[in-house]
């Protein structure tokens, strides 16, 4: 049982605390109380599919940010063997907040990329919250060109709140790094597989996004700016969140209907805090699946394939039916309204 209890899941957690209390009960007084805690049981199954199976897209921002959720780390150790990490951009330093290194997935070699968060106070200062440097974008870029040299396919975990906006961050190119990633990442002759596991924020996110299957979480976010962020520029105030988060449309099941992204990846009941093993097996399933997928392409498809992919998002189409009545715009004709100006400059000229 969790000690970070979100608003929603309450209910749930009062049944959990019935739940075990009769049980030390039954351990200690030896009274049979197995009809009621299988009742009780029944009732939390039921409850949760209710609460978790109609989740608001803010209710699960907030789950995308449970600080008991697996972390990149977390989800390394158990679907990857041999992981081996990699420091360093070889230009300035290297940054806790990006991990990067070598590993096999069921035998098979690949490259690991993920931001990492920390779990302590102390922990969440040496990766500065998951949120990245410029050095950390370009560690991830050197070791992406290093899995493009040995031909290993490039598997990255987005789970960040956005880039880090600090001044030293700025003055050593944060823009620069980003957009380089963009850039290079979108000609890799590698396949490049991308799940967001937790928050997926702004250009933080689509620095080591630029994928050739992406898939997220069910209960993670992807976004260009954060709902708060959103709230406080379009509404003036930070605390409309919730209605932000609604009008962005951040959810996984919104960026798949929206073409953003490839494919949700299942959750526990309840969340990937739950149960981390089969959140993970789940993500191990999609990359397994993806990477028998895009073997099969030469190398040229790959960067092709992902250059289309990228510019069809976005694409859209205004019809007549979709603007309100009564304010259809009215065609004007070019060749009318010159002969309007000229009439309306010869009037002018008799009238004096």
């Amino acid at each position: 049982m969790s000690e970070y209890v979100l608003d929603f899941e309450k209910p749930v957690v009062e049944l959990e605390k019935k739940i075990l209390s009769l049980k030390v009960s039954a351990e200690h007084s030896k009274i049979d109380f197995s009809s009621e805690i299988s009742d009780l049981e029944e009732k939390k199954e039921k409850l949760k599919k209710e609460i978790f199976g109609s989740l608001t897209s803010w209710q699960k921002v907030m789950l995308a940010r449970h600080p008991d959720r697996p972390y990149t780390l977390d989800y390394v150790k158990i679907i990857f063997e041999n992981f081996v990490e990699l420091h360093g951009d070889r230009a300035f330093g290297d940054d806790a907040a990006l991990v990067c290194g070598l590993a096999t997935v069921d035998n098979k070699p690949v490259v690991v990329i993920g931001h990492q968060k920390g779990r302590t106070v102390h922990e969440n200062m040496d990766r500065n919250f998951g949120m990245a440097h410029p050095e950390g974008y370009r560690k991830a870029l050197r070791i992406m060109k290093m899995a493009e040299k040995f031909n290993r396919p490039i598997i990255t975990f987005i789970d960040t709140a956005g880039a880090y906006p600090g001044i030293a961050a700025e003055e050593r190119g944060q823009a620069e790094a980003i957009a380089r990633n963009l850039r290079e990442m979108s000609y890799l002759e590698v396949p490049v597989i991308s799940i967001v596991i937790g928050e997926g924020g702004s250009g933080g996110a689509i620095g080591i996004g630029v994928a050739d299957r992406v898939a997220m979480l069910e209960n993670s976010y992807y976004s260009v700016i954060s709902p708060e962020g959103c709230a406080a520029i379009l509404f003036r105030d930070a605390s409309k969140s919730k209605e932000a988060t609604e009008a962005l449309k951040i959810t996984a099941k919104d960026l798949l209907k929206n073409g953003v992204i490839d494919e949700i990846i299942k959750e526990p009941l309840g969340g990937a805090h739950v149960d981390p093993v089969e959140t993970a097996m789940n993500i191990k399933r999609f990359i397994n699946k993806s990477l028998t997928a895009l073997s099969k392409m030469k190398k040229q498809e790959l960067a092709e394939n992902k250059y289309k992919k990228f510019r069809r998002m976005g694409v859209f189409e205004e019809t007549a039916s979709a603007l309100p009545a009564g304010n259809l715009p009215q065609k004007k004709s070019l060749k009318s309204s010159n002969a309007q100006k000229i009439k309306n400059k010869n009037i002018s000229k008799n009238k004096k």
